[in-house]
């Protein structure tokens, strides 16, 4: 008989998963040398010299045997990745379930996101590329899905706080993480909700966890259901961007006046949102053109290196607008300062 045990290094990526034979008496064919019956149980003078230690079930008899120290056992870890996601256009949803709260709106999934790799621990951590801190909304799935301490390190090439909604990211692939680790047997979208609502409740997102559900250029076009999105008919593509500084997603959307100024420039765009998907209009730029318009209506394109590059990328005849919610700026055509990543239809898996 044998049984399967994940082990690895906690960081790596993916599962490492090693087929062990289960250790007990009167198996036969499990030592890695057989040796003479007439020996007692591990007897020297049966080894040739140089000869490495014989063992049982690839642990070694010394440790093998009853009433010496067993080997250590190895650390068990799980991965799984979820991509960044730029909004382009959000409204707000206000609801007193954070089930039902969400945004509105359009946004894509790019090739970069966050690796959370999960493994037990004494305490709960969390890092994030190294670095090791309070990360509320990966807590809040921690303690919404199992009942132990982990350790979850999280990875990225993109930045926090800069509109590619890191934070849902991190969430959704803890989440991810977690049930495959621990086989807690929850469906895709249980655990896409664990990651949404822990978003909502700690003021860090409204709707990139539906982005980075579903993957690809999408359109959120009905309320009440955070995960509900038609998928809009773009190709990937290469997609440039440059990020100047942070916003605070909670000093944004925990604000009435800024809500109210957003979600009557989201009126707008929305129905223009609408009228393109129905029509099944390709061309990217036609889609970065509304989220221009609504940058500016909304009051959020504030940052003169943001609007200098927009102007230039214009100019240029490229499309370009704002990161939501990030001191940031996307573009359809390379521009001084810029960064590569690319429109990418891809979603939160676990890692293999």
């Amino acid at each position: 008989m044998s049984f399967t045990r994940r082990e690895g290094c906690p960081g790596g990526s993916g599962r490492g998963v090693r087929e062990l034979p289960r250790r007990g008496a009167g198996q036969a064919g499990i030592h890695s040398r057989e040796r003479p019956r007439a020996s007692s149980s591990n007897d020297p003078q049966w080894r040739t010299p140089g000869m490495a230690p014989w063992t049982w079930g690839g642990i070694p008899i010394e440790y093998a045997r009853p009433g010496l120290p067993r080997a250590p056992e190895p650390v068990m870890y799980v991965s799984a990745f979820a991509p960044g996601n730029v909004s382009g256009v959000f409204k707000i949803v206000p609801d007193e379930d954070p089930r039902r709260m969400h945004s509105l709106g359009m946004g894509f999934t790019v090739l970069h996101g966050v690796t959370a790799t999960v493994s037990d621990a004494p305490n709960v951590e969390i890092a994030f590329n190294g670095a090791v801190f309070d990360f509320a909304t990966v807590r809040h799935v921690i303690e919404a899905l199992v009942d132990r301490p982990v350790k979850v390190a999280l990875e990225s090439a993109l930045p926090l706080s800069g509109g590619f909604g890191l934070s849902g990211a991190s969430a959704l692939a803890t989440a991810y993480a977690l049930d495959a680790r621990f086989d807690l047997g929850l469906d895709e979208r249980s655990l896409a909700m664990a990651a949404h609502v822990a978003e909502v409740k700690n003021l860090t997102g409204l709707g990139d966890v539906c982005g980075q559900f579903h993957g690809g250029c999408l359109a959120k076009l009905v309320p009440g259901d955070p995960l509900a999105a038609v998928a809009l008919p773009v190709g990937e593509q290469t997609v440039f961007y440059r990020y100047f500084s942070p916003i605070r997603t909670r000093e944004i959307i925990g604000d009435r006046g800024h809500v109210e100024r957003i979600n009557a420039a989201a009126d707008a765009a929305l129905a223009d949102l609408a009228a393109l998907a129905e029509r099944g209009v390709p061309e990217f730029r036609e889609y970065v053109a509304i989220a221009k318009r609504f940058s500016v209506a909304s009051d959020l394109l504030r940052h003169p290196g943001v609007r200098r590059i927009i102007a230039e990328v214009e100019a240029a005849g490229g499309a370009a607008s704002m990161i939501m919610l990030g001191n940031a700026v996307f573009s359809t055509i390379a521009f001084e300062g810029a960064s590569e990543t690319r429109l990418a239809k891809h979603r939160v898996r676990v890692l293999e």
